[in-house]
């Protein structure tokens, strides 16, 4: 009895999870077309619009990548906060002192060398095969 219900909070984990990327999804793909109206409306493209346009694109990319893999790398939302970051430095150039240019520069150093350690990590000490991995 209680393997049954296990197997059944599970599938139903599973499919809020599923219905929660899909969510995630279509709320993406709604933002990228509001972005682009507003770049048609203003017959601009700017430098911050693309870095947005990216920042959408990447996270079409891990909800693709989480639903094929079952698992989401690390990399990728360190990959999204660094262009987050940079499409700050990019609008709030003016408004910002020396020292909030040097923090946040900073801060996207410093998520550079993680994604580097993480990638040196998992090409040197690579993860023990484990049978769940072997079902995904």
């Amino acid at each position: 009895m209680a393997n049954k219900m296990d197997k059944l909070g599970g599938k139903a984990l599973s499919m809020l999870e599923k219905a929660g990327l899909v969510l995630i999804a279509i709320a993406t793909v709604i933002s990228i077309g509001q972005e682009v109206m507003v770049m048609v409306e203003s017959l601009t493209v700017r430098l911050a619009d693309l870095l947005l346009l990216f920042i959408y694109l990447e996270v079409l990319a891990m909800v693709s990548n989480y639903l094929k893999a079952g698992a989401l790398p690390v990399r990728m939302p360190l990959y999204i906060a660094m262009v987050a970051l940079a499409r700050y430095i990019v609008l709030d150039t003016k408004s910002m002192d020396n020292m909030q240019l040097i923090a946040v520069s900073a801060a996207i150093l410093i998520i550079a060398l993680a994604v580097l350690v993480i990638r040196y990590g998992h090409v040197n000490y690579p993860y023990a095969s484990t049978k769940d991995d072997d079902e995904l």
